[in-house]
């Protein structure tokens, strides 16, 4: 249990590390792929995201959806692509080579899904190396560049806040 927390805190110290070095860099190109983090614990209907990049006129091949969760056991049977703390070591590095992907991907935008105070969805959205980053108000305000005041439980609200917001940057295709 006292590694636990030595483990943690050494997450959470590489996750201020990196958010010190980060370089926003704001481009004016239209929204073609899109990543999404999500918290299974909290999140169990991940069709919603397949509504959403469909609504922000992102190409299904071009979505890609993680989940993360606590429980270990359950999500093998429920989810394909899930993570769980045991895909995290010392300094945050990641043991997984499906997640280190996923976070090298170059997505147009990331979505960071989840409300809940997890030092290692927090690392994900951090490491991932997206262009606009995201996400529901949480307590460090420093890991999303676009932060939408909302519930997770109200899922068009975000969507509809998400396309505005899009739209106003003039991140979304005209068709």
């Amino acid at each position: 249990m006292i590694l636990k927390g030595f483990k943690e805190k050494s997450i959470k110290k590489n996750i201020n590390k990196l958010l010190s070095k980060r370089h926003v860099n704001v481009s004016d190109t239209k929204v073609e792929s899109l990543g999404i983090i999500f918290n299974l614990d909290e999140v169990d209907d991940f069709e919603q995201f397949s509504t959403l990049s469909s609504y922000l006129k992102v190409l299904p091949n071009r979505l890609k959806l993680i989940a993360f969760s606590s429980n270990k056991k359950e999500t093998l049977k429920s989810w394909d692509v899930c993570f769980n703390p045991n895909d995290f070591g010392w300094n945050g590095v990641i043991k997984n080579s499906e997640l280190q992907t996923f976070l090298d991907t170059k997505f147009d935008v990331l979505i960071s899904y989840y409300e809940a105070e997890v030092t290692e969805l927090k690392l994900l959205t951090v490491l991932s190396k997206a262009q606009l980053k995201v996400g529901i108000l949480q307590t460090d305000e420093r890991i999303n560049d676009l932060i939408i005041k909302t519930n997770l439980t109200e899922f068009n609200v975000f969507k509809t806040e998400i396309f505005k917001y899009l739209t106003i940057l003039n991140k979304i295709k005209n068709e």
